[in-house]
């Protein structure tokens, strides 16, 4: 066990930060994501699985680049302050800050809403505070007491949630073989190319949470090495599981497009009723899963920029004994709480969407520009990289230019938010 220069102690190996990654990824969404593919593509809606993947691997091949030049915390922020400035590093920062809670925040929504269906007593303000409160107080505390407790837990969840998405295709695959009579027929729509994108809009936040797990750099034991392989590991065994996911939703449920429960409701149909209850307890499973792997990850991004002298030094506090920034974890968990209280699921998703592509195309424009400077030699480079560049742009701008008015709203405060915080920054600076 190595420490890093920061205080934090590397635990985190290739396997572990791959399923960190996995964990970040599968949340909440998988298990309502199928039937909003399928409402918009219907046939083609695996396709789309396949096709928002191959744009999401260019960013991550983008990232992967990148990455590989550092061994500190602090993720895309510091990838992005090197590359293009303090500026834009601090708005990615902010950018990901947001997603990063507002994307927690929509899961222990759905975690309550789920636990509700089990316990109706739950279904008040009241119950709601009492499970987010239980949900989130717990994590923080688990992973103040060290990051090897947090990173087992995350392993945990992410194989137990894994393996119930598996056991889903498996099952339903068998069912669609041995009975044929439960196939139901796929219609192939004309699809228009705004439906298109705003379906790859809608799979950008179902395939984003990857980028959080680069916040434990400085907890990784050789973070230049192990995560470009972690990240194009974790891609491809989550969009195996979505596309096979989707397949046999597509064809073993009826009407799968107007399903709230698509994945319980299929699995009812092939396995009877204990599969669908099944089913949903993993969406609980799977829910706390994604949330413990954000509460061990997402608080570094607040504890590196403090280490840079840009957010608030206590922020950059490490216990004295469990060796985790556990001011920054307590910081975290409660905004999250926060946002998860005064929002429902779809506000807090579309807080995560809105930002998420600007952060991409970041860090697209920082691979040509750290290669020109040469400032240390990457181990994971790009064949081509100013065409993965110059297509990972383009894919988050296409991307983003379906967005509506209310969530370019959210990006302006949020920048603004990140110039004020600049200028701050700069004056303090400047001062000293």
């Amino acid at each position: 066990m190595t420490e890093s220069p920061q205080g934090l102690v590397r635990t985190i190996g290739r396997w572990s930060l791959t399923a960190l990654m996995v964990n970040s990824i599968v949340g909440v969404s998988i298990f309502k994501l199928p039937a909003d593919l399928a409402k918009n593509l219907g046939g083609w809606s695996p396709l789309s699985c396949v096709a928002a993947g191959a744009g999401i691997l260019v960013i991550a091949g983008c990232i992967a680049e990148v990455s590989s030049r550092y061994e500190e915390t602090g993720g895309l922020y510091l990838y992005a302050r090197d590359a293009l400035g303090r500026f834009v590093g601090l708005l990615v920062a902010w950018m990901t800050w947001l997603t990063r809670i507002a994307a927690p925040a929509a899961a222990a929504n759905l975690i309550w809403t789920y636990a509700a269906k089990f316990l109706p007593g739950l279904e008040s303000t009241s119950g709601k505070f009492l499970v987010l409160i239980v949900l989130m107080g717990h994590l923080a505390v688990f992973n103040c007491l060290g990051v090897k407790m947090g990173k087992n837990l995350s392993n945990l969840f992410t194989a137990i949630k894994v393996g119930f998405l598996v056991a889903f295709v498996i099952a339903g695959a068998w069912a669609l073989a041995a009975r044929p009579e439960l196939r139901v027929p796929v219609a192939l729509p004309e699809v228009s190319a705004r439906t298109c994108f705003e379906t790859l809009l809608l799979l950008v936040y179902a395939y984003g949470g990857f980028e959080g797990a680069l916040f434990v750099g400085g907890e990784s034991t050789n973070p230049k090495r192990d995560t470009p392989i972690a990240l194009l590991c974790a891609l491809a065994v989550v969009c195996v599981i979505y596309t096979a996911v989707q397949y046999v939703t597509i064809t073993t449920l009826p009407d799968a497009g107007s399903s709230a429960r698509p994945l319980a409701d299929a699995a009812h149909r092939f396995l009877g009723p204990a599969g669908g209850t099944a089913i949903a307890l993993a969406a609980l499973l799977s829910g706390y899963g994604y949330l413990s792997a954000n509460v061990l990850h997402a608080p570094r991004l607040t504890f590196a920029l403090a280490e840079q002298g840009d957010f608030p030094a206590f922020l950059a506090k490490v216990h004295a004994k469990y060796r985790t920034p556990y001011v920054s974890i307590l910081v975290y968990a409660t905004l999250t709480f926060v946002f998860a209280m005064v929002g429902d699921f779809r506000w807090n998703a579309l807080l995560s969407a809105v930002s998420r592509l600007a952060v991409y195309a970041a860090m697209a424009l920082a691979v040509p520009v750290l290669r020109r400077r040469k400032e240390g030699k990457a181990q994971f480079r790009l064949p081509v990289p100013y065409l993965f560049a110059g297509l990972g742009v383009l894919y988050s701008a296409v991307l983003a230019s379906q967005m509506g008015r209310s969530e370019f709203a959210v990006m302006a405060v949020t920048s603004v938010i990140a110039l004020a915080n600049w200028m701050v920054v700069r004056k303090t600076k400047a001062a000293n």
